[in-house]
């Protein structure tokens, strides 16, 4: 299933049309619940049921023919992690219950888009909003659905306040509108400076590279990325997996000066973070999936 997106705007819509939800920084995740068990896809669209199977033992408490969109996050010490996220998402079979033990999920449902088998998603936001806060709503955590607010103040509350608990922003829906699979409908409104950017290279072992070289937008000046977590680098060299090119490159590393790279073939997007002190870090947040990339 192709799944809802949004636009990033730079201050926040206000209309009585209008509803607000925080964006959590997770991974986004449709659940189907089915007769013959519980099936979990990721945005894009690889199945990843067997590396949440807390998530999908609780998704068996919703009755078949529900289907749900939501963001998975792993909280620690009080706030969102999103490199603990990763790290589920990445686990084999046999490691999957292990880490859901240590680290377990939390799912924040943002939208019903099935009940009973029911197509909701060409109702509008509001009946599918009463819909899912009546089906999800009493069976509290893992699942739960996300806060939502019509109050454009209250919205800036929590826009202003959450960002402590890795909370990046907010999501802006039209509580007229159907659900758009593929489409980008929604508006959203985030905290940092992120943005995409070039994948033009990277460094260490090509099959777990230790950090990706970036050409940003405004600057065609290639930089070195943050050290890449663990599930990020292993992700890294599956996408970048036969896009080496000959040859060796250099390009700024923050705080180390230059230091040298493999390029890769072009065509490779990252979601990345700029940071805004003194010496200033490009943070990887995730790599775009040719799908997240369609208009």
């Amino acid at each position: 299933m192709r799944v809802a997106s949004a636009v990033t705007v730079s201050t926040l819509p206000r209309g009585a049309d209008l509803a607000y939800e925080p964006k959590f920084d997770g991974h986004r995740m449709v659940v189907f619940v089915r007769e013959e068990g519980v099936l979990l896809q990721a945005r894009s669209g690889r199945i990843v049921t067997a590396a949440f199977p807390d998530l999908a033992g609780a998704a068996r408490r919703l009755p078949a023919g529900t289907v749900l969109d939501g963001e998975v996050v792993v909280w620690r010490g009080g706030r969102t992690d999103f490199a603990a996220v990763q790290r589920r998402a990445a686990a084999t079979p046999s490691r999957a219950p292990a880490l859901a033990r240590a680290l377990p999920a939390s799912y924040a449902a943002f939208d019903l888009l099935a009940e009973g088998g029911e197509d909701l998603r060409p109702l509008a936001y509001r009946e599918r909003r009463a819909r899912l806060e009546a089906l999800v709503g009493p069976l509290g955590p893992p699942l739960q659905p996300v806060p939502m607010t019509r109050d454009a103040q209250e919205a800036l509350t929590w826009f202003g306040t959450l960002h402590s608990i890795g909370v990046e922003g907010l999501v802006i829906k039209r509580v007229d509108q159907a659900y758009r699979g593929g489409g980008r409908a929604w508006r959203k409104l985030r905290h940092t400076t992120a943005g995409d950017a070039a994948v033009t290279g990277y460094t260490g072992p090509a099959a777990r590279p230790s950090a990706l070289v970036l050409t940003l937008p405004d600057d065609d000046t290639p930089v070195v990325s943050a050290p890449l977590p663990p599930a990020l680098r292993a992700q890294a060299g599956r996408v970048l997996a036969g896009r080496t090119r000959a040859g060796e490159g250099t390009a700024t590393a923050a705080g180390l000066g230059e230091v040298a790279y493999r390029p890769v073939a072009a065509g490779t997007t990252a979601e990345v973070e700029r940071g805004t002190t003194r010496h200033p870090v490009v943070t990887v947040l995730r790599l775009r999936l040719p799908e997240e990339l369609e208009p």
